[in-house]
């Protein structure tokens, strides 16, 4: 596997249905245990030194998370890390919950963690643990880290205690799968990943599960006539760029994708010849997540075996600064033959996006998603809690929404359009790349990007303003998000949000 691929290793999960009794407890190092906002005597009654938590619990202000901690009495010391929802909790609250209650677990070095949600119906139960879980393989899941010495695994098994009945947890496994590799590649060092060790990444992961891998390099991009990529790419140091194509077919006689992946896979952003200042540009690593958005989601689907047929194409390169950099004023065509007038380097993302929309719409998919750590007014406008995501059929808006409240990734619409193309006006070419003004540039550039879907195929691009958020959002704990996985894989199995071909 190539030296920069993330050590998975798959957390042994168990389930043990019905009441919890001492010989649960003792299975685990640290319990995390969910109960109703107003737990009753009732609830308490049934774990064993219940009345004792019950004692603790009124000890503490109504609120606070954790509600209470507390040791049980029994040869392990089983530490309780308690937590209250309302009936009415969103899946975002479910899910942040979950985050906290992880965090003060794991403070204790913990190798078996619990997990046990009492007093609710059986769906909302399913659910809570489920959403209480994903945090769980959050934490559990090791990020790139090169310090002398090796930090410890914290979570090495979980036990899902109290059960009414038995979960499926297969989704949240797979969608945690898909997460962690985004996080981990929008992690790397920039001097560990770079386009060609990122292409050696997928192509090994591609051998490994079945998928068809294919590989547009600079030369096979001029035939194509990608110009917009390739003006980005003309500034690196050597020829590794170039935009990757994936094929997953559980259905090897199907030849369109029901649904086509796209992301946006600047190794490092400088700037460009528009240089970036420092702090602009410190974790400029991170603005390939797009694209590990996309190849996270597409693992995820692959994972569970979906039975859609899915592409994933991965827009790779560096946006350099040097005497081959691409300049303000420079007017270059994309691959369906408009052509765009450069204004600032620093809005290269639309330019990679532009030729890799050209080439997946031409495929006549039956629905397009792409990703992309795009501009810095989506944040502005939403900061990085939630994402935007535009559309060429706004009445997906209600669905959109919808989806990201369910998910508990949450995103805005926003409008796209010909009018917004009026700020885009060029005496040189048939566009600006944006407009010199700035203002509304989130709406300035996914309305330039409709402008490269063929084939009136549905799209979706979502801007991840919420990609990074110190401190992390809902289960996840770390800077970078991997925010997009889990919205689209809900968008998929719970919207059904998608248009399958013939």
């Amino acid at each position: 596997m190539s030296d920069i691929a993330p050590e998975i290793h798959d957390i042994r999960i168990f389930q043990k249905l019905g009441r919890v009794n001492g010989k649960s407890l003792e299975s685990v190092d640290q319990l995390l245990l969910i109960l109703p906002a107003r737990p009753s005597a009732a609830h308490f009654r049934k774990l064993p030194q219940g009345g004792k938590l019950q004692a603790v619990l009124r000890k503490h202000a109504a609120g606070s998370v954790p509600a209470f901690t507390s040791r049980m009495a029994n040869n392990k010391q089983t530490l309780v890390v308690a937590g209250t929802l309302s009936a009415s909790a969103s899946t975002f609250e479910q899910l942040t919950l979950g985050r906290k209650l992880v965090a003060a677990a794991i403070r204790q070095k913990p190798g078996s963690l619990g997990i046990c949600a009492l007093g609710f119906k059986p769906d909302a139960q399913a659910k809570i643990v489920n959403n209480i879980l994903a945090a769980a393989l959050a934490a559990a899941f090791k990020l790139p880290a090169y310090k002398s010495k090796a930090t410890p695994a914290t979570i090495k098994s979980i036990r899902l205690l109290g059960l009414d009945a038995e979960l499926d947890t297969r989704r949240t496994e797979a969608e945690a799968k898909g997460n962690n590799l985004a996080r981990w590649l929008t992690t790397l060092p920039p001097n560990l990943l770079n386009a060609s060790s990122y292409t050696d990444l997928v192509r090994q992961l591609a051998k490994e599960r079945g998928w068809q891998f294919k590989r547009f390099g600079s030369k096979d991009l001029k035939l194509l006539g990608a110009g917009a990529f390739l003006a980005v790419a003309q500034g690196n140091e050597d020829d590794s760029a170039g935009i990757v194509r994936l094929h997953y077919r559980p259905d090897a006689k199907k030849a369109k994708a029901d649904l086509s992946l796209v992301g946006k896979g600047i190794i490092f952003d400088t700037g460009g010849t528009n240089l970036k200042p420092f702090q602009s540009m410190l974790d400029m690593h991170g603005d390939m997540q797009g694209s590990a958005v996309a190849l996270g989601t597409f693992l995820a689907i692959s994972e569970l075996k979906l039975p859609i047929a899915v592409d994933c194409w991965l827009a790779l390169t560096e946006n350099r600064t040097g005497p081959k950099a691409y300049k303000s004023q420079d007017v270059v065509t994309a691959a369906n033959g408009k052509t765009i007038q450069a204004i600032h380097t620093d809005a290269e993302g639309r330019m990679a996006l532009a030729d890799a929309l050209v080439l997946a719409s031409r495929e006549k998919p039956g629905i397009l998603f792409d990703y992309a750590t795009l501009t810095g007014t989506c944040i502005s406008a939403i900061t990085t809690r939630y994402s935007g995501v535009f559309t060429n059929r706004a009445e997906l808006h209600p669905q959109l929404k919808r989806t990201g409240r369910e998910c508990g990734e949450r995103v805005w619409p926003f409008p796209i359009g010909k009018e917004f193309l009026e700020d885009l006006k060029s005496e040189t070419a048939d566009f600006m790349q944006c407009s010199p003004k700035g203002s509304g540039d989130h709406i300035l550039a996914a309305s330039l990007l409709a402008e490269f879907i063929e084939n009136d195929t549905p799209w979706v691009h979502m801007d991840l303003s919420a990609g990074d958020n110190d401190g992390g959002l809902g289960h996840v704990a770390s800077k970078f998000t991997g925010f997009g996985v889990r919205y689209t894989m809900s968008a998929i199995l719970d919207e059904n949000l998608f248009k399958a071909t013939p």
